[in-house]
């Protein structure tokens, strides 16, 4: 057993208590029994056996409105990719590549700077990544059509050759190829067939961690049956198209969390603790900065339909306490 097990165990039930009643605890007990350990740490472990200034995909991303406007998209998943990326550079050197809708490149790119990662075109990149000298990402757009999305997904992997993919709160196609959000209503409208990539990078045998809090997003595959039963609106029939809204796409990991971006902030503490690198532990004072940052952006409190800084329709005061606890808890880890 590894010595970071209790720590990581304290971490998994801090971000799995299902404050948005969404029926999280369930997903959780069965993606932990798959995964054999604490989800953060298998988590950790995963990300940071990949090679220095590897390549690392990923996305995350929701266009929440696209009815009203393709450029509306959620809080949740944003900061938490940010968190994880920052933390993926500062482990690993990586060179990471977010993949998202093109609407939605200029708040996610606010984000990440926010978070402490300059935007800068692949080349630079992966300079940045082999010589140290800088925390960069680059964002890329996806297709928003199956069509393309499908041929999309080779040409970019052969293309990047990546080493791990990365995805939170990113919604999935069900069984039936279509997009649900958490009230059964088909949003694939406007939506980047990015499910499609990490479909065909899994197929390749390309390590993938996923990290969701909804049933619809990528990874949530790996515990299909149990979202059916769990959660809302997932049971065959329950929406339009004689499905439910769980999503196929599976994982290697699937970290669950009651928010996703809680699920970064426990996958980073569990990155800290290992390396002894505090500087990886998403703090309480960046949730802050990066909840105003989304805000001023434009990112909206999609359960509330609104914008401002809470997320999943849960008081911004509550995320920040969450990331003070997951600090706490590292604390007492061994250095």
């Amino acid at each position: 057993m590894s010595e970071f097990a209790k720590y990581d165990d304290r971490l998994d039930r801090l971000v799995n208590l299902d404050l948005g009643n969404r029926g999280i605890e369930p997903l959780y007990d069965a993606s932990r029994a798959l995964a054999g350990q604490a989800l953060c740490g298998a988590a950790a472990d995963l990300l940071l056996a990949m090679p220095e200034s590897g390549t690392a995909i990923v996305t995350t991303g929701s266009v929440s409105r696209a009815w009203l406007s393709p450029a509306l998209g959620e809080n949740d998943g944003p900061s938490g990719a940010a968190a994880l990326i920052r933390a993926l550079w500062l482990a690993r050197k990586a060179t990471c590549v977010l993949v998202i809708e093109e609407t939605l490149i200029p708040p996610m790119a606010a984000t990440l700077q926010a978070s402490g990662v300059a935007i800068v075109d692949l080349e630079t990149t992966r300079k940045a990544s082999t010589d140290g000298s800088m925390a960069c990402a680059t964002l890329l757009p996806y297709p928003v059509t199956d069509a393309e999305g499908a041929v999309a997904a080779a040409k970019m992997l052969n293309q990047l050759k990546p080493d791990i993919m990365v995805s939170t709160e990113r919604v999935g196609r069900n069984e039936n190829g279509i997009y649900y959000n958490m009230r059964g209503r088909d949003y694939g409208l406007g939506r980047a067939r990015i499910d499609m990539l990490f479909d065909a990078a899994m197929a390749r045998g390309i390590p993938t961690l996923a990290v969701g809090d909804g049933g619809n997003e990528i990874g949530m595959g790996l515990v299909a049956d149990i979202v059916k039963i769990a959660v809302p609106f997932a049971a065959p029939g329950d929406c339009a198209c004689g499905g439910g809204i769980g999503a196929t796409s599976g994982a290697d990991i699937l970290m669950t969390a009651a928010v996703s971006n809680w699920g970064c902030t426990a996958i980073c503490a569990a990155m800290a603790m290992r390396t002894g690198d505090a500087r990886l532990i998403h703090t309480p004072a960046m949730e802050a900065r990066l909840l105003k940052v989304m805000t001023a952006n434009g990112l909206i409190n999609s359960a509330d339909g609104i914008i401002d800084p809470h997320v999943d329709g849960i008081k911004d005061t509550t995320h920040i306490a969450l990331a003070e606890m997951a600090e706490a808890i590292t604390r007492k880890a061994p250095s």
